[in-house]
């Protein structure tokens, strides 16, 4: 009789995992806790290739959003990034919506990783690799196609000596 319960276990088991790791899978999910949807910009749940998605080019006139951005150490511990933007605004509530003039979201980049979608003004980094480092800040559309005015995209580089 133990013997029986302890198979039916096992069988539980096996294809709990199975269909668990699945599941898993299918949201990009993986066993390091990598996330492929966020970490290289690959598919998001809307469907769009990041890497493959063209910037939007908005005109270089006196409505062209900017971007500028620094970096501090946090006197407790981390990093603190601090965002300063014209002529655009956070919109959290319509990320991966429609493209709307002035509007979306950022992805904060460290040595090239993605390591987060930022919503506002301000985001705290909780550990940054030793040595020269390179904090970027790209802004980003509604519909995370990375923004441009004219060629050149709203991207800044912050160099950080840890």
């Amino acid at each position: 009789m133990m013997d029986r319960r302890m198979m039916l276990l096992v069988i539980g088991l096996v294809f709990g995992s199975g269909i668990g790791f699945l599941v898993a899978a299918s949201y990009g999910v993986t066993l390091n806790g990598h996330d492929h949807a966020t970490d290289h910009g690959a598919m998001q749940s809307n469907g769009h290739d990041h890497a493959a998605m063209q910037p939007i080019s908005l005109p270089a006139d006196d409505n062209a959003p900017t971007v500028a951005a620094t970096v501090v150490k946090d006197p407790m511990s981390g990093w603190n990034l601090q965002i300063e933007v014209t002529n655009f605004r956070f919109t959290p509530q319509s990320a991966s919506l429609t493209h709307v003039d002035g509007e979306g979201h950022a992805h904060a980049y460290v040595n090239g990783e993605k390591i987060a979608r930022i919503y506002g003004n301000w985001l705290h980094i909780e550990h940054l690799p030793e040595g020269d480092v390179t904090v970027e800040v790209e802004l980003n559309s509604n519909d995370h196609r990375p923004l441009a005015v004219g060629n050149e995209l709203l991207r800044v580089s912050i160099p950080v000596t840890n």
